[in-house]
């Protein structure tokens, strides 16, 4: 019983936060994605998105992994909605956001992204109005996007403000990983990447891994691909998976919840403001995924 109250507890004051008023800047739209399946790329966005939410930042994490959606499965809770609740209009967007772990905000995806891709132009438009809502409360939205390259994940990942590209050190992990930003970065030429090497042994090992894909990147797609940081290879994660708890809830004090946190600090310390000329947050991301949507 004393569970079930704190979890309600925790629901109603995410529920407060999120409809806290709007802030002045739009929501940072960020993609989470990876080369190949099996990085650790959704345990990274739902552990950044509560460290994030500990700095006092207003974060929603929205699955897009068509596939393999699995936030809620990571936080071990079953969501009632999807995305498909909305897009058939049976639910509306305050309706379709649920309170995981920590009281944070996500939307699941399901089957519902699918339909998505198929959308007439007044049902994409409502979809559009929908999300400008959502994202008025929000300081980041993290969409998982899923691992690999289809032609859904390019759309949000070419629409968006930035794209976090999860790999490990391992060389099929970081050709692939070179392979997706190659395809996206000749769709969108002006796409922000940003390096994590996950399953780290150190920080020179995550430094090298991430050098491999800065200089290849810069020498052949001439943009630059920063290293935003590593998490540790901690046996902690896998223990924290099992128990389908996040491992910075678990395991707070842990090599992968410092990283993570070290992470989050850093992340929130860039600007917000967009390069000059280009259009950004919600209303930029909509544009460019409603155009690429309806070609």
């Amino acid at each position: 019983m004393s569970d079930q109250a704190q979890s309600l507890r925790q629901m109603v004051l995410a529920l407060n936060k999120f409809r806290l008023p709007p802030r002045d800047r739009q929501a940072k739209i960020v993609t989470v994605t990876s080369g190949k399946g099996g990085v650790g790329k959704s345990n990274f966005t739902l552990n950044f998105a509560l460290a994030l939410q500990s700095l006092g930042r207003r974060v929603l994490v929205f699955d897009a992994d068509i596939g393999m959606a699995n936030i809620d499965v990571l936080m071990g809770v079953n969501s009632q909605y999807n995305l498909l609740h909305l897009l058939k209009r049976e639910k509306s967007i305050d309706e379709i956001i649920q309170y995981g772990v920590g009281g944070l905000p996500y939307i699941a995806g399901g089957s519902g992204l699918s339909e998505l891709f198929s959308l007439s132009d007044d049902d994409l438009n409502y979809f559009a109005n929908e999300v400008e809502i959502m994202a008025a409360n929000m300081d980041y939205v993290l969409f998982d996007t899923g691992a690999g390259l289809s032609k859904e994940s390019l759309k949000f990942i070419a629409s968006a403000d930035e794209c976090l590209v999860v790999t490990t050190p391992e060389p099929t992990s970081l050709t692939d990983a070179y392979a997706l930003i190659k395809v996206v970065s000749g769709v969108q030429k002006d796409t922000v990447f940003k390096i994590i090497v996950n399953r780290a042994d150190n920080d020179n090992e995550a430094r090298q891994a991430a050098d491999k894909i800065a200089l290849v990147a810069r020498r052949f797609l001439e943009i630059e691909i920063p290293l935003l940081g590593h998490i540790s290879d901690d046996r902690h994660v896998i223990q924290a998976v099992k128990r389908q708890v996040p491992f910075w809830v678990a395991f707070p004090g842990c090599a992968a919840s410092r990283d993570v946190l070290n992470l989050a600090h850093r992340f929130a310390a860039m600007p917000q403001a967009p390069q000059s000329g280009t259009p950004s947050g919600i209303k930029g991301f909509m544009q460019k995924w409603l155009r690429r949507s309806m070609h």
